[in-house]
């Protein structure tokens, strides 16, 4: 680097430790937001300093977001380019090859893996980019061409869609950057093997940080009659289908999602066994709760109810709805598991919500075992929000 970089500053009421010591974000409320860092271009990289003007690190500055800065570096001097893209894509690779035999995990998760509002998820020789951030938006083809050379995947697939580019300021975008796609992808996982769409699916194409809780799921289903509810490409059903599970319906609003969950049956080689209900889930639930059905195992796995602080009593709502409904599908000592990827909702918030919902549908139930995601989804230690995946596992006694 030969130019030094533009200098933005904390607010003199703003403590500088908590990012000595690793915070990777900084809001716009706690910089000094003077005529030039306005002006300066989103994802451009800066030094941060505290108040007095000692450097804190290097960090990308986007005006336009709350969160204005994101600190990428230690070294206020470090050059951001495919060498340096390649160094923590090493040390994230060595994490998932320790935990995985098989090369399908997220390999990058944004802040915990060092690269602020990246996602990115390995499909064998493909790989899904989400560049939720501005300063990697403009670099993405060095951080593009320094997955293909770590990894050595030959499809790399721009996934830019999604909530979090909206507040960054980035346009929505789906392409594929090198290599290419013949269709969905076969993904291993638990004994089953799923479909993923890389290019027109939901995030990248499958949901890596449910796997422990679908192979937790997968042995309380043995035997049993399972419903697998927000089902997406049957994630839940399919694992415990190659478990042992005696039948599997999944029910989504997606036709495409229900496509995928089709073929990957067939693939696992339990298509005899599985099902799928395409419609609303509230009123699929209502429906089959109507019809007398009762499972063995009943899965909930719905979106983000309460992606943020103003929607979460909503939200919170509408998990207590999920579970009422979901706890009257249940044969008595069978099982039922509740999940919520909202970050605004915590632990403690979303099993009030749920133990609530299974209380009016006149049931009672023991906690059996509270999941998260799993390892290749690490949570960065100053950001609550990175540990954002609950799963609540209850026996329903009576």
């Amino acid at each position: 680097m030969t130019e030094p970089r533009p200098a933005v500053r904390l607010r003199p009421n703003v403590g500088a430790q908590p990012f000595r010591w690793g915070a990777p974000w900084v809001y716009a409320d706690q910089l000094v937001m003077d005529r030039r860092t306005r002006s300066l271009p989103a994802g451009s990289l800066v030094e941060l300093q505290d108040a007095e003007r000692r450097p804190l690190g290097l960090a990308a500055f986007n005006g336009a977001s709350k969160i204005a800065v994101r600190a990428l570096d230690p070294d206020p001097s470090a050059d951001v380019d495919r060498a340096w893209f390649a160094a923590r894509l090493l040390r994230a690779l060595a994490l998932r090859e320790t935990l995985f035999d098989a090369p399908f995990y997220r390999l990058i998760h944004a802040e915990a893996d060092g690269l602020p509002g990246v996602v990115v998820d390995r499909f064998g020789d493909a790989a899904v980019i989400q560049p939720n951030a501005a300063w990697a938006e403009t670099r993405l083809a060095d951080l593009a061409d320094a997955l293909c050379d770590v990894t050595g995947v030959t499809t790399v697939v721009k996934n830019g869609a999604g909530r979090a580019r909206v507040l960054e300021g980035l346009p929505e975008e789906t392409a594929v950057l090198s290599g290419g796609l013949g269709g969905p992808v076969e993904v291993p996982m638990n004994g089953a093997v799923y479909l993923a769409d890389l290019t027109g699916g939901q995030k990248t194409g499958i949901f890596y940080d449910q796997r422990p809780n679908h192979a937790f799921a997968a042995r309380l289903g043995r035997g049993r009659r399972v419903l697998d509810v927000f089902a997406h490409v049957g994630g839940f059903a399919l694992a415990a289908l190659a478990a042992g599970a005696q039948t599997a319906l999944a029910v989504d609003g997606s036709a495409a999602a229900l496509e995928l969950a089709n073929d990957g049956a067939r693939a696992s080689g339990v298509a005899e066994r599985f099902e799928v209900r395409r419609g609303d889930a509230f009123d699929a639930m209502a429906a089959l709760g109507s019809e007398g059905a009762r499972f063995g195992l009943v899965v909930c796995d719905p979106p983000a109810f309460a992606p943020n602080r103003a929607a979460l009593e909503a939200g919170l709502r509408a998990y207590e709805r999920v579970a009422r409904l979901a706890a009257t599908l249940v044969e008595p000592d069978g099982f039922l598991v509740l999940c919520s990827c909202s970050h605004a909702a915590d632990l403690t918030r979303f099993r009030e919500a749920s133990l609530r919902g299974v209380g009016k549908a006149g049931r009672s139930a023991t906690i059996l075992h509270t999941g998260e995601a799993g390892p290749d989804h690490p949570v960065h230690p100053h950001l609550a929000e990175t540990a954002y995946l609950k799963a609540l596992f209850l026996r329903i006694r009576s």
